[in-house]
């Protein structure tokens, strides 16, 4: 007997192929599980076993295996899957970026393509996924995608697909165990739409083998014949699945034109184990004369694999009542001229034990100020709180408010204000952490007053550490893949609050980006010269000096002077707007840069450039954060960038830009116009130990000249996010850690 539950409807859209699919889904007798992503329900579902998330199909997306199902995954899941099968390999990176919106990159090689003067093809493009229906008691979940929808349309293909889950008592690996099966069913155009075709939507535009790519074909989408797919998975427990598939990719010019692989039939199969909570392992034998395999690795930021390992904080001590022991409240103390300087020397080693590094201390008789350096902690509600903290075990009792002021570089932040005794009264209550939110202000730090006590000893500083690193070239047709490594030592001196001095020297170790293709670029090789800066093993990375300062309320300004980057130096001025309170901020940047010499050590080339943009970010719900950027780039060409990432509460980053200038496709080369991903995460996420530190990469399809940037070291943005309010309340509860 089947067990049915209830769940509200959700449409995004209209589109009457998906109502179709949906009709053909209708009729009861199933359990219906839908992802657990904030969609209000009519009522509690009953807790079944936890499986793991939808497994990947070929292509990176929720799917059987050359099909795609309307699955998506748990929202922020970020994965990586290695595919192979018929002489094609499919590198794949998959972000869910929102709970109904997911998007791959992908790189592929097929052996013997014997096109375009190709033995081996190597090709990138993209997919976008987006949810039209989440699934009910009666309805399948229902998504529509557009596969390699920018790229040179190789895998080109769009579909309508409907995915309907059910539990079946007795179907599980042990007797009498629920087991769960999937149906999905959809229909394709394009590659989708080459096998078995029940009809056609219009002309659509043959592959062109010599196309630029990068590009929406936005004359394809959705035209041409069209084609129905289909597949079943069934998992009899939370370690294996079990995997049939209809395919409607007839794979035209694999096998009938490049022989890459023989079609002998559209039935797919395959196994697939759950190695680990985030690794998953297939094996498959498709189209009747090959076997497959495929690795899928799912990682989720809002899931670290380690749990955060900190000191616990000490607790907030209680102050006397003034009726029990009126003396403890007496502000005699203020009389004391060393008073100031006790009190820093008292909370400069309570701080420097918590990661924090005081910078100046500001007392009267009921409040102080301090400001200080974050040198630990990703989150800076964190480092608030045990700022507060340490002065609530410093500060005389008559000392009632406290106002934080996190600095970066010199520039005061902002500040964060509250009183002692909500810290006190509301340490250990269940509510904890949106009661002392609302009772907490956030606002413009003030100009320092000039009864502020700075630390002793803290100017002038020097620093120094010695580092790997790591400098990766990506889609070489004859190597897709190259690295250097090596070693970067870098030192810092700061001779005062604001100023800073900075300098890397670079090693390589090994590495093979020296042997990467010249540049064929038209335009001035403002980026395309990277093999050519690759033939050096000691370099001067950087060599620069920096001022950064508050000039006015909501402003805070950069001028930076030097050896800017591997490929560039010269002079950048910035200056940025951003409330304390506000999502939006602008900011406007201005360079003058001359192109280094190859041997990236004191000298210049003959080309030099007058580039700088006009910037607008603004940050919306749920962690995203747009970019766009207008003004003149490198090579002269002018124009604008935009960009969105998914910025999690841990540091996580997930993003995607585009460029686009009045550079024309056939300039540009390959690619047609700028574009990329880039992904960044903090170490302390694997680790478990509080740090600032990150690692990441940006991946393009391909490198070329049009809308290419100064890479400027301290721009000033990313300072200011982190310390202001949205950040600040995302992140609140960590205030108590």
């Amino acid at each position: 007997m089947f067990q049915v539950f209830l769940h509200r409807p959700v449409c995004r859209n209209g589109i009457l192929a998906a109502a179709l699919l949906a009709g053909t889904f209708a009729g009861g007798g199933a359990v219906a599980q839908g992802q657990p992503d904030a969609v209000e329900t009519r009522r509690a579902e009953p807790t079944l076993v936890p499986l793991p998330p939808p497994s990947l199909n070929f292509y990176g997306s929720p799917g059987i295996m050359d099909m795609p199902s309307a699955e998506m995954l748990p929202d922020g899941q970020f994965t990586t899957g290695i595919s192979y099968f018929g002489g094609q390999a499919r590198y794949n990176l998959t972000f869910q970026a929102a709970p109904w919106l997911s998007a791959t990159f992908r790189y592929n090689s097929i052996q013997d393509w014997n096109m375009g003067g190709f033995g081996t093809y190597y090709d990138r493009s993209f997919d976008l996924r987006l949810r039209l229906l989440r699934e009910r008691q009666y309805l399948p979940e229902i998504t529509v995608g557009l596969q390699d929808f920018v790229g040179t349309g190789i895998y080109a293909g769009e579909y309508v697909v409907a995915t309907k889950r059910f539990e079946i008592p007795g179907w599980g690996g042990r007797i009498g165990a629920p087991g769960r099966l999937k149906l999905t069913a959809g229909i394709g155009w394009g590659r989708l739409g080459s096998y078995g075709s029940i009809g056609t939507s219009g002309d659509r535009p043959p592959y062109d083998p010599d196309s630029l790519g990068g590009e929406p074909a936005y004359d394809q989408w959705f035209r041409g014949p069209y084609a129905p797919f289909a597949g079943i998975e069934w998992l009899p427990n939370e370690k294996l699945g079990l995997k049939l598939e209809y395919s409607s990719d007839d794979y035209v010019t694999e096998t009938q034109v490049a022989s890459v692989f023989e079609r002998r039939s559209p039935f797919n199969f395959g196994v697939e184990y759950q190695v680990s909570p985030r690794t998953r392992l297939g094996a498959y034998y498709m189209y009747g004369s090959e076997f497959g395999v495929n690795l899928q690795v799912q990682l989720n930021p809002k899931q670290p694999p380690a749990q955060m390992r900190v000191a616990a904080p000490v607790p907030v001590p209680k102050r006397p009542s003034p009726t029990v022991d009126p003396g403890a409240w007496s502000t005699a103390w203020t009389q004391n001229p060393s008073a100031p300087a006790q009190l820093r020397d008292a909370l400069a080693p309570i701080l420097k034990a918590d990661g924090l590094v005081l910078e100046s201390l500001t007392v009267s008789a009921d409040t102080a100020e301090l400001r200080f350096r974050n040198i630990q902690y990703m989150s800076f509600a964190n480092a608030v709180g045990r700022a507060a903290r340490g002065m609530s075990r410093v500060m005389p009792p008559s000392v009632e408010t406290f106002r934080l002021v996190p600095l970066s570089g010199g520039m005061a932040l902002s500040a964060t204000t509250m009183r002692r005794s909500d810290l006190e009264a509301l340490e250990f209550d269940g509510n904890a952490t949106d009661a002392l939110l609302a009772v907490t202000a956030f606002s413009d730090a003030p100009p320092l007053s000039p009864a502020a006590t700075p630390a002793a000893d803290l100017y002038p500083d020097a620093s120094w550490s010695l580092a790997p690193y790591f400098s990766p070239a990506y889609f070489d047709p004859d190597r897709p893949f190259r690295i250097d490594v090596g070693l970067t030592l870098r030192g810092t001196y700061r001779p005062a609050p604001g100023w800073i001095f900075s300098g890397a020297i670079r090693q390589r170790i090994a590495g093979n980006v020296d042997g990467g293709p010249p540049s064929n670029s038209v335009l001035p090789h403002v980026r395309t010269d990277q093999v050519e800066y690759a033939q050096y093993s000691t370099t001067l990375n950087t060599l620069f000096v920096a001022r950064q300062w508050r000039p006015g309320r909501d402003l805070y300004a950069r001028v930076t002077g030097g050896y800017l980057e591997s490929m560039y130096g010269g002079l950048s001025t910035e200056l940025l707007w951003k409330p304390v309170n506000s999502s939006l901020a602008l900011g406007v940047e201005a360079n003058y840069v001359k192109k280094r010499d190859f041997d990236q050590l004191l000298g210049f080339q003959d080309y030099d450039v007058f580039t700088g943009h006009a910037t607008a970010y603004y940050e919306f719900p749920g962690g995203y954060l747009a970019q766009l950027s207008v003004g003149r780039y490198l090579a002269g060409d002018v124009g604008g960038t935009l960009s969105v990432d998914r910025i999690f509460d841990n540091g996580w980053s997930v993003g995607a830009f585009a460029t686009k200038t009045n550079v024309s496709a056939e300039e540009f080369g390959e690619g047609s116009f700028d574009k990329g991903i880039r992904f960044r995460i903090p170490i302390n996420w694997f680790l478990g130990k509080p740090s600032q530190q990150t690692f990441g990469t940006t991946i393009r399809p391909v490198q070329r000249d049009g809308g290419q940037m100064v890479s400027v070291p301290g721009r000033l943005y990313g300072q200011v996010r982190l310390a202001h309010r949205k950040a600040l309340t995302n992140q609140w509860a960590r205030v108590w850690e």
